[in-house]
């Protein structure tokens, strides 16, 4: 019989299609994927360096797996396993803590502890993990059959030294993938007949540079966007998050009258503080934000915008706060991922002054998050009466069917399976009690 393999994965889209692509590597070895909840012989968990209370919810995690299994082999990948390597190893139950370069071998690890039954015999876990110089090669991933979406790596890693940040620290520098493999992805996405793709990346817009810390850009960000425009059988193109530094206004421009790419963008701003973004060594000042997020609303006025903000980071006071608060709020952005600043080792931000109680920070996170609401609110209101082309999601979510328009609405209709996957135009009529839009079909499915 197959041995039975499942995966979790903690954290960003990046993981989502690095998981999705280790996962192809079991089952072109043999293996059969299950879902999480399934008995399986092997447990592998692609962790998130980003996630509060990481070593908790990992433990957390490990338990359910040998709930399903006592006796299964449980693995660990990913940031928190580059980060933290003997804290993982040291979880009751795990058998093998990968870093960043081991994560892709991982199936040239396994046949040897599979065999030796680890459920029945633990020891300590084996760690295979570099020093992150090392990580210096670049690996290509997507993520494909899971959702309607797929979630395309173009780069990886970073060259920014942001005080608050382990990334870096857990992925390296700035790489990225050459053109022709991105566009020969694309293509074998598009071949499975998925209708969208998210770009994915740590730093997406500094695009181009090539293994081995070549700085060279071989092609730009932009170089990229308009190859992808060209490929046949997908319909939406969707850039994840880019800095606002290297969001530049011939890429804008170009997004605006593509034919693939979605007038939806999400920026990093972090905080509307000038003094907060030199401490936290960001690369640009509030005004520079205010210039993108203007050029967007001009080339394209039904955009999204999305932002990421940091409360509670070291130094930031009441006055600070209520900066980034005014700023956000008199800004044309539509929705705001909050972040609870939370210090991490080896960063410079976990030496400073100036720490904030968790008690402000949570009050302070808790008001972003309203105005967060109040924004999405403003957003959906401004499109009633528009004409979107929606796709839908995959999943029946309590007699109802979910799906996206190309300026990232959520929409919702009584559940249908002939509609997954489909595009098709609506008109957006009303927000429903939950924050959901509801809608009138205006025409039957729209041809990829």
């Amino acid at each position: 019989m197959k041995k039975k393999v499942a995966f979790y994965t903690l954290g960003c889209k990046l993981n989502f299609s690095e998981t999705s692509t280790i996962a192809r590597g079991f089952v072109s070895e043999g293996f059969e994927r299950v879902d999480f909840s399934q008995p399986a012989d092997m447990y592998v968990i692609n962790t998130c360096s980003v996630t509060d209370n990481a070593d908790r919810r990992f433990k957390t995690i490990v338990r359910q797996a040998l709930k399903n299994n006592p006796e299964a082999f449980v693995a660990a990948i990913g940031c928190y396993a580059q980060l933290k390597p003997e804290e993982l190893a040291a979880v009751d139950g795990v058998d093998l803590v990968l870093g960043a370069t081991e994560k892709f071998k991982i199936t040239d690890y396994i046949y040897d502890l599979l065999n030796s039954h680890p459920g029945q015999n633990r020891g300590v876990a084996q760690i295979h993990s570099c020093e992150i110089e090392e990580a210096d090669f670049y690996v290509g991933s997507y993520s494909i059959g899971d959702r309607t979406r797929a979630f395309l790596k173009v780069q990886d890693g970073c060259d920014y030294k942001c005080t608050y940040c382990t990334i870096p620290l857990a992925r390296g520098i700035s790489r990225s993938d050459t053109l022709n493999n991105v566009l020969g992805n694309a293509a074998q996405i598009a071949s499975q007949g998925i209708r969208e793709i998210v770009l994915t990346g740590v730093n997406i817009g500094d695009y181009g540079k090539g293994e081995f810390g070549n700085k060279k850009h071989e092609h730009t960000f932009l170089d990229l966007i308009k190859a992808l425009d060209k490929v046949s059988g997908i319909h939406r193109l969707r850039i994840s998050s880019i800095e606002p530094n290297l969001l530049k206004n011939e890429t804008i421009d170009f997004v605006a009258n593509s034919n693939s790419f979605v007038p939806h963008f999400h920026i990093p701003l972090q905080s509307g503080s000038d003094e907060i973004l030199k401490l936290m060594r960001r690369r640009y000042l509030r005004n520079l934000y205010t210039e993108r997020v203007q050029r967007i609303k001009e080339a394209m006025p039904h955009a999204c915008i999305g932002v990421d903000v940091i409360v509670g980071f070291p130094g930031e006071t009441d006055a600070h706060f209520l900066e980034t608060y005014h700023f956000l709020n008199e800004l044309d952005v539509s929705y705001l991922h909050v972040f609870t600043y939370s210090e991490r080792d080896n960063t410079p931000a976990a030496r400073m002054d100036g720490a904030v109680p968790k008690n402000i920070r949570n009050k302070r996170s808790k008001m972003l998050r309203g105005l967060s609401a109040k924004k999405r609110r403003a957003f959906y209101e401004g499109q009633l009466g528009s004409v979107r082309t929606v796709l839908f999601e995959g999943e029946n979510k309590e007699g109802y069917i979910h799906g996206f328009t190309e300026n990232y609405i959520k929409v919702k209709t009584p559940w249908d399976p002939e509609l997954v996957n489909t595009l098709h135009e609506i008109e957006l009529t009303k927000i429903d009690g939950d924050g959901l839009v509801r809608f009138e079909f205006v025409e039957s499915e729209v041809e990829a």
